[in-house]
């Protein structure tokens, strides 16, 4: 997907959404997304991952991911085709998560604010920019940094990393 701008649906959620209510912990037993994908957030919403579509977008309040340091947890949300989650804050195991499985994460306590759900947005990533196309109103996010948008771009740390070995920048390169 390209995180430079694209579109989708907002989903939204509020604060101190843990870990076990994105995926819970029965579903923990694999890493496989196609697995995780279908039940992504089925603590919070049973049927979010039934109605999500590709490119949609989580926002929610403050402390989002909070909990288990379970990698399952941005894999899930990502195998179900969300393509952001935007919150007031995020729990820093989580937010790390999410950027080494090459999932989005952008802090904006205004979008967190005033995004309503099914809200469609606009964003644009390297301008810091989150557009609502339902209401017209602009909020700004921290736009990802430059090693940040590196790796999610490549899908995740493994993917950046092999791809920076094959440009001879890996160790001896």
């Amino acid at each position: 997907m390209n995180h430079d701008k694209f579109r989708g649906f907002v989903w939204k959620f509020g604060d101190n959404l843990d870990t076990d209510q994105i995926i819970p912990s029965r579903y923990c037993n694999t890493f496989r997304p196609e697995a995780l994908g279908p039940h992504a957030m089925e603590g919070a919403m049973t049927d979010f991952a039934h109605q999500v579509a590709p490119g949609d977008v989580i926002v929610a309040g403050r402390n989002f991911g909070c909990g288990s340091s379970r990698e399952a947890a941005p894999l899930a949300i990502k195998a179900a085709g969300v393509s952001a989650v935007i919150a007031h804050s995020f729990s820093r195991i989580f937010y790390r998560n999410a950027v080494n499985i090459g999932l989005l994460v952008l802090v904006s306590p205004s979008a967190s604010d005033g995004l309503i759900q099914g809200d469609d947005v606009e964003i644009e990533t390297a301008a810091g920019i989150i557009q609502s196309k339902s209401s017209g109103r602009t909020y700004r996010c921290e736009p990802p940094s430059g090693l940040m948008k590196e790796i999610v771009g490549e899908g995740g740390l493994v993917g950046y990393v092999k791809r920076q070995i094959s440009k001879g920048n890996g160790p001896g390169g």
